[in-house]
């Protein structure tokens, strides 16, 4: 095999891989975007009902649901922990500024 055809079929399986990623990104975009449309509405009703915007046991309980689920799916668990941690302290804000409205 040339180099020229094996650099070419290395160029065609990193652009099937990176088509791959891209799709990837798009659909977790989208799942996030659904689960802040959900978290929203948590929110207001939390804020309806003079709740408060965090639920630490929740959160504790998520977190061990997402290690677990991690682990299972041959993924970092502190990776998951630090990635939902980044995910509550935003739904976490959106709630203290429904609750303030």
């Amino acid at each position: 095999m040339s180099n020229s055809s094996m650099d070419e079929s290395v160029r065609a399986e990193l652009g099937r891989l990176r088509d791959s990623i891209d799709n990837i990104d798009a659909a977790v975009i989208h799942m996030l975007a659904e689960r802040f449309k959900a978290t929203q509405q948590v929110g207001h009703l939390k804020a309806a009902h003079k709740l408060p915007p965090a639920d630490p046991a929740r959160e504790a309980r998520q977190i061990a649901r997402l290690r677990e689920l991690a682990e299972n799916a041959k993924l970092d668990p502190a990776f998951a922990e630090k990635f939902l941690n980044f995910i509550v302290a935003e739904v976490i804000r959106h709630h203290e500024t429904i609750a303030r409205a």
